[in-house]
């Protein structure tokens, strides 16, 4: 019981004050004091509950994923047959239905043709199904399915490529700590603290940012294109103004479907400015193989016009002058400082593959917060100082070593969220209140330990060294059970609810490690010097 060695002592006393002093400057903020700027400030970033901030659910459209997988099998399907050897030639391409239907013009090349549309299907994840179905039907007509797996296969890849470009789109405006999780097949929720501008936020999320260049169809009749009508292989897209001057008051324009240029091979897009008017515009950077498409499409269509598309709206459709072969552009509408560097962000960060619509939003105000941080501070003070008042009465010089254990312990809870850049909610803070009442649970089993060995008549070190040995049984088993009960709701909760369970989880270690080493060096140190004949517990 004795025996503590001096780099036992350093080992401890070490660990509990580099992690206790990693709380001051999460202290020092709440106090409204500044940190010395020179120093390390690792703090601990407050949840949307405590910080303000808003809470946004979005939801994705199905129907499109489906609609945007016809698009790109039927584009697949053409180029494939087209570089087959020998060609293999079809008609037009239907796609009505939510399938795909083409008819051979040489019947004798179905065996060819499927051995070249095969590979263009895959198998849906784990379900044994593959994500189209290939039917021949009259001897030349390829029916082209998507099958129910395929499509959730889909929509899951969709949803999880949508909640990185969103974290990445949030990250860009500077805030901390957002929690950005799925709901269900096709939900995101965002919740972001200490946000000061809401609508931001929501106009930057609710933007797919999805960009094309499309060449204008010039052979159009204007007539027919007010009326919606295009031509084969063409589509209608309206103008985002129809007061800019390249619409000239006509709301649509006539494009070619196939054969444009995506945006998402793009390597930068920032906020700029136009050298000859001086507005707003965004200029954009392609990546090695978007920059060759790009000087491809420029060089055999000069002259002619190119629609630049943004979420299906045509920004501007300049003419092309001459080649453009440096890999860059720019991208000019009726911009405002604030919107292009919001559609600059949008770019940077990638195009959502599916649109995602505000289906609930909430707006949690910084007052609020504050007063959840006031009331939650005087429940841990009124507890702190009861349970303290309660174990000094109860067990003087060793109630006092329990004090500042518990001291220790909420400091480096504190610390240890800090250094782990993890967020406080007002559950955390429940968590905290919790971890008080918890913390000396293990020294009330010791203490009461060594009260039940002293009556056996036991001698004074024994009883210490009994009283700690036989509780801490006890002990570590309670908290293994707390463990596991913190790593469900950790992995199974969201939100608040694993707010909850970090402050949990790192309160068990902290717990025994101060109620129950770091006491029990302290009363070792005090049996050393005083050698007292009575244990007064």
């Amino acid at each position: 019981m004795l025996e503590f060695p001096t780099w036992k002592k350093l080992w401890f006393w070490g660990l509990t004050l580099v992690i206790a002093v990693a709380a001051l400057p999460s202290l020092f903020n709440v106090a409204g004091l500044p940190w010395p700027r020179a120093l390390p400030d690792p703090e601990v970033s407050l949840g949307l509950d405590l910080a303000g901030g808003s809470h946004i659910l979005l939801e994705a459209n199905e129907k499109q994923v489906a609609q945007q997988r016809l698009e790109n099998m039927e584009e697949s399907v053409r180029a494939r047959l087209k570089l087959a050897d020998p060609r293999i030639r079809i008609g037009d391409i239907s796609s009505a239905n939510g399938r795909l239907s083409f008819m051979l013009k040489d019947p004798s090349q179905v065996d060819a043709a499927r051995d070249e549309i095969l590979p263009l299907t895959t198998g849906a994840g784990l379900t044994g199904q593959r994500d189209w179905d290939i039917r021949v039907e009259d001897g030349s007509r390829f029916v082209l399915t998507p099958t129910r797996e395929g499509l959730d296969q889909a929509v899951s890849n969709a949803m999880d490529s949508a909640i990185e470009v969103v974290r990445k789109r949030i990250d860009a405006l500077g805030t901390r700590e957002p929690t950005i999780i799925r709901q269900g097949e096709n939900r995101i929720v965002v919740q972001v603290p200490g946000l000061d501008d809401p609508q931001a936020l929501k106009n930057l999320l609710g933007q797919t940012a999805k960009l094309e260049f499309k060449l204008v169809d010039e052979s159009a009749t204007p007539s027919d294109v007010a009326q919606g009508i295009a031509p084969p292989g063409d589509e209608i897209v309206p103008w985002a103004d129809p007061n800019s001057p390249g619409a000239g008051g006509v709301p649509v324009i006539a494009v070619k479907r196939l054969g444009g240029i995506k945006g998402d091979q793009l390597t930068d897009a920032k906020q700029s400015f136009d050298s000859r008017n001086n507005s707003p515009v965004v200029s954009i950077t392609f990546d090695q193989t978007g920059g060759a498409k790009f000087a491809k499409l420029t060089s055999e269509n000069v002259n002619k016009r190119f629609a630049i598309i943004l979420d299906d709206k045509v920004l501007s459709a300049p003419q092309i002058n001459e080649p453009i072969l440096g890999g860059s552009a720019q991208i000019s509408g009726s911009f405002s400082v604030q919107s292009a560097t919001q559609l600059a962000i949008a770019l940077r960060s990638g195009a959502l593959p599916v649109d995602l619509t505000v289906v609930e939003e909430r707006t949690v105000g910084p007052d609020l917060g504050a007063d959840s941080i006031r009331k939650g501070l005087i429940a841990m003070g009124v507890g702190s100082g009861l349970v303290v008042l309660l174990m000094i009465a109860t067990y003087g010089r060793f109630g006092i070593y329990a004090t500042v254990a518990l001291v220790f312990n909420l400091l480096m809870i504190l610390g240890i969220m800090a250094v782990m850049g993890t967020t406080l909610t007002l559950p955390g803070i429940a968590g905290f209140v919790l971890t008080i009442g918890a913390a000396v649970d293990a020294n009330v089993l010791i203490y009461e330990r060594m009260r039940e060995e002293r009556k056996k008549g036991r001698r004074v070190i024994a009883s210490v060294e009994n009283g700690y040995k036989e509780a801490s049984r006890a002990i570590y088993d309670a908290n293994i059970t707390n463990f596991i009960a913190g790593v469900l709701l950790f992995a199974f909760g969201s939100g608040p609810v694993r707010g909850f369970a970090v402050v949990l989880i790192i309160g068990l270690f902290t717990s025994v490690f101060t109620g129950v080493m770091l006491t029990r060096m302290w009363v070792a140190n005090w049996l050393r010097k005083a050698r007292p004949t009575e244990l007064n517990v």
